[in-house]
């Protein structure tokens, strides 16, 4: 039984019947829904569900569910989803590090992300860390705050300067090439990135910027891929890291990794927090102040490890990589589509542009769903 207070339904008379653990923006991923005939039951609060009560609001009849990365989706999870009738869960993220992918399949339960959307924005978040960190934007904005700023001094607020210098890239997908190209772009950085992938399309965009900038009678910036992490930190003034959070990646930025960077390096993740060992981190900057960091995700989110918060040469977000309107919203009507579409019996869009989804008249099918080979989802032909 749902308790009234933290859940709303939509729909009652719905045929089908899909829970969604967090209120979504905008409206139109409910009318998706809606539309495909389910009763919509939406969890109103803002704390985060536990386990049992997902289970208890998944009850005897659930055919679908959107969750959110702050939840682990397990076997207990996907179980309950079975024996409810359930046949698809959509993440609210395009990572779904927090979704056993493999019980979802064993119980049959197709699973949907949200990618193509947060691909700019992400980037561009991790920019905005970037200047952030670089510039001392934060420790100045206090300063000024608090009264101190008398005038213009010679010294004042130091920071780095990154016109020429080596952006490294860790994880050079969608996100990652999209910031390496708006480093290298905007500041003319040379690149350097480690992927286990080469990415070929990057190279060849940034082998045509080079040309052009040679056209014009600039110096041309250089591109290429390391053979190693470690290459990548102990060249680039700045890091920042994309790649996908797994076990190989968990702490992957551990104390002998930070000890190989400049002293005076800059390092971002916008991506998972776990891939950086924050203790580790503490220590490091506390060892060496010109080292900065921007960070938009925790190990333990919501919560710092000791000594983070009072860093200065820390700049610290809540989790805003993707937290544009636009691209919420899109994630949103993104895991609605995944919902509807398999509910529906749709096939699986096995195609790397997302954006016809976003349009009123989408194509028949679910736009991401990880597991579709696997459950024998047949793809998309039209």
């Amino acid at each position: 039984m749902l308790n009234d207070e933290k859940w709303k339904a939509y729909n009652r008379e719905g045929d089908r019947r899909v829970v969604v653990t967090r209120q979504l923006p905008g409206e139109r991923w409910l009318k998706i829904l809606t539309e495909a005939g389910c009763r919509v039951d939406v969890r109103t609060s803002q704390d985060n569900p536990g386990t049992e009560e997902i289970t208890a609001a998944i009850g005897d009849h659930c055919d679908g569910a959107i969750g959110q990365l702050t939840e682990v989706w397990g076997d207990r999870l996907f179980s309950a989803l079975e024996r409810a009738g359930g046949k698809v869960y959509s993440n609210y993220a395009v990572g779904y590090n927090n979704v056993d992918v493999d019980a979802a399949t064993r119980h049959g339960i197709s699973v949907g992300n949200t990618p193509g959307v947060l691909t700019e924005t992400t980037a561009e978040m991790a920019v905005a860390l970037t200047f952030a960190a670089a510039r001392r934007v934060v420790e100045a904005d206090t300063y000024v705050r608090q009264g101190k700023f008398t005038g213009w001094l010679p010294s004042l607020f130091l920071g780095e300067l990154l016109h020429g210098k080596t952006v490294g890239v860790i994880g050079a997908g969608r996100i990652g090439a999209a910031y390496a190209r708006m480093m290298v772009e905007g500041h003319k950085m040379n690149l350097i990135y480690y992927d286990l992938c080469r990415n070929s399309a990057l190279e060849e965009y940034m082998a045509a910027y080079a040309d052009f900038l040679v056209s014009r009678g600039e110096c041309p910036v250089t591109c290429r891929q390391a053979g190693s992490l470690d290459e990548v930190l102990e060249a680039a003034d700045l890091v920042s890291l994309h790649p996908v959070l797994d076990p190989s990646t968990h702490h992957l930025i551990d104390a002998r990794r930070l000890g190989l960077m400049k002293k005076s390096a800059i390092l971002i993740n916008a991506s998972r927090g776990p891939m950086i060992d924050e203790a580790a981190l503490v220590r490091h900057c506390r060892k060496n102040p010109a080292f900065r960091a921007g960070l938009d995700v925790f190990e333990n989110e919501p919560e710092l490890k000791p000594g983070l918060s009072a860093l200065t040469n820390v700049v610290l977000a809540p989790h805003l990589g993707s937290a544009t309107g636009w691209t919420r919203e899109g994630m949103a009507v993104l895991a609605a589509r995944n919902v509807a579409g398999i509910l529906m019996g749709y096939p699986a869009w096995k195609r790397s542009d997302i954006l016809p989804f976003l349009d009123d008249v989408p194509p028949q099918a679910a736009p991401s769903i990880v597991n579709a080979e696997e459950i024998g989802i047949p793809e998309y032909v039209g």
